[in-house]
């Protein structure tokens, strides 16, 4: 069985192996966002007190919009990093160029019986969304659940509407195991369903 390989943003290689017309992919440029966010160093680290208000300003950003995820769209500053800051959670940030762009926890979904099963949280600042920052952290997520032990992980919360990250998850292996009719106040659909996504671990 052949795989097809997956072409590279930065385009095609010349005969010797390197990469030629960087920036153009298919025949056709990048966008100057893009390129100029690959050329970057972009890496995951575990978040310090010093990232705390970048990233309020990111969970502020994503939570104000209210389609995506059930926090008060009024919700504080201190209320907001209480949470993401919260015991037993692992907080990451993602730098692109040593500026936050994204971040995410990681937490065990229950408590005692429960707690082999992750959860996690996804956020990703506004002017570096579509950059593919989710899919990293994402990845990044379920191999720091396995080294932490976790045998699963489970989102609580997907909201129907929010078809990208849906699309990202099912692509990395979740399934939607149970739908919660009319669950969440869409700011602009109104009612809608809300799914509950698993994947094992192992």
């Amino acid at each position: 069985m052949s795989v097809a390989k997956e072409r590279s943003p930065l385009g095609p290689r010349s005969a010797g192996g390197r990469r030629s017309n960087f920036g153009v992919r298919g025949g056709r440029a990048l966008p100057k966002t893009l390129v100029a966010f690959i050329r970057r160093v972009v890496k995951i680290r575990p978040a310090t007190d010093a990232d705390r208000e970048t990233i309020w300003n990111v969970f502020r950003e994503v939570v104000a919009v209210g389609d995506t995820y059930a926090f008060d769209p009024g919700m504080s500053r201190e209320d907001a990093l209480a949470y993401w800051f919260g015991t037993g959670t692992h907080t990451f940030v993602v730098e692109n160029d040593r500026r936050v762009v994204g971040t995410y926890i990681l937490k065990a979904n229950q408590a005692g019986p429960g707690a082999h099963v992750a959860n996690a949280a996804y956020m990703v600042a506004k002017d570096a969304r579509g950059l593919g920052v989710g899919r990293k952290m994402a990845k990044h997520s379920l191999t720091e659940a396995r080294q932490l032990g976790f045998r699963a992980m489970q989102f609580n919360f997907v909201v129907s509407t929010n078809a990208s990250a849906i699309h990202l998850w099912q692509q990395l292996g979740f399934k939607i195991v149970g739908t919660l009719p009319s669950a969440f106040r869409h700011p602009e659909a109104g009612y809608v369903d809300v799914y509950v996504m698993f994947r094992s671990l192992l």
